[in-house]
């Protein structure tokens, strides 16, 4: 089933290698190496029937390769977010350009002040949007995204988040009631419905898989994720996302899919 057309992605700045980390005990980035792992990103991408635009590197701003937080983009509309982190406010406004390539001005939404919104706390099941309050996403700005949704019959949720950054840190979902949960999420009433595979703790990075059009990308070095993906009859490719991790970053952060 082919369910994405286009992706969003923006190459990583050589500042990335100063980028926001909640773990400075993996080292900073080997920015060449990170280059080399973005190519392969792209490639994968590709052969999952995608069309990439791919964006310039930003160095004013260091995280700016992880252009899902920037923006939301629905099957109605585009929302603008707020992000949370104040060194990453600004990318707000360099990503609108490329949202105006699908979007109309009527159909693009913005999360405005005092909301704050991260895309990684947002992960969309079908018409559902299930929405991770954060450090970085605050009540304000779920609320002002669960109007706007609501404007083009679409629905939201709030869960709150206890330990991990964003929602999709530690849940994604795969598509046909499946889903990877990791951490905090593995008890969360809200994914009661899904089939959930548990992701043991040591593999617990690699919840964030993504799934585009019957396949899914899976972060390599994981063999236990690898193997329970296969399982469920899915496509699987791997993509090595060692630097990003190192900057809290995973496979969806590092695109919009839509």
């Amino acid at each position: 089933m082919k369910k994405f057309n286009h992706v969003i992605v923006r190459r990583p700045c050589r500042a990335m290698i100063d980028g926001i980390t909640s773990a400075p005990e993996l080292g900073k980035p080997d920015y060449e190496k990170a280059l080399r792992q973005h190519d392969d990103y792209i490639s994968t991408l590709s052969r999952c029937g995608v069309d990439i635009i791919i964006l310039p590197p930003d160095e004013r701003y260091p995280d700016s390769c992880f252009v899902e937080d920037p923006a939301l983009i629905t099957r109605e509309c585009a929302i603008i977010t707020n992000p949370g982190a104040p060194s990453r406010n600004g990318e707000k406004y360099e990503i609108i350009d490329a949202v105006r390539k699908f979007f109309p001005e009527d159909r693009i939404e913005h999360i405005v002040e005092p909301g704050t919104l991260e895309g990684g706390d947002v992960m969309m099941v079908d018409d559902h949007f299930y929405v991770g309050r954060s450090a970085r996403t605050n009540a304000e700005g779920i609320r002002q995204l669960t109007e706007i949704l609501a404007k083009y019959g679409m629905t939201c949720s709030e869960v709150p988040l206890e330990k991990v950054l964003h929602l999709k840190t530690g849940v994604n979902y795969l598509e046909n009631n499946k889903m990877l949960v990791a951490g905090e999420f593995v008890t969360k009433p809200d994914f009661e419905k899904y089939e959930k595979f548990e992701i043991p703790e040591d593999e617990a990075y690699a919840a964030n898989c993504i799934w585009v059009n019957d396949t899914v990308i899976v972060p390599e070095g994981y063999p236990h994720v690898l193997e329970a993906v296969k399982s469920m009859g899915y496509t699987v490719l791997t993509v090595d996302t060692s630097e990003y991790r190192k900057l809290d970053g995973g496979l969806s952060c590092l695109s919009l899919r839509f």
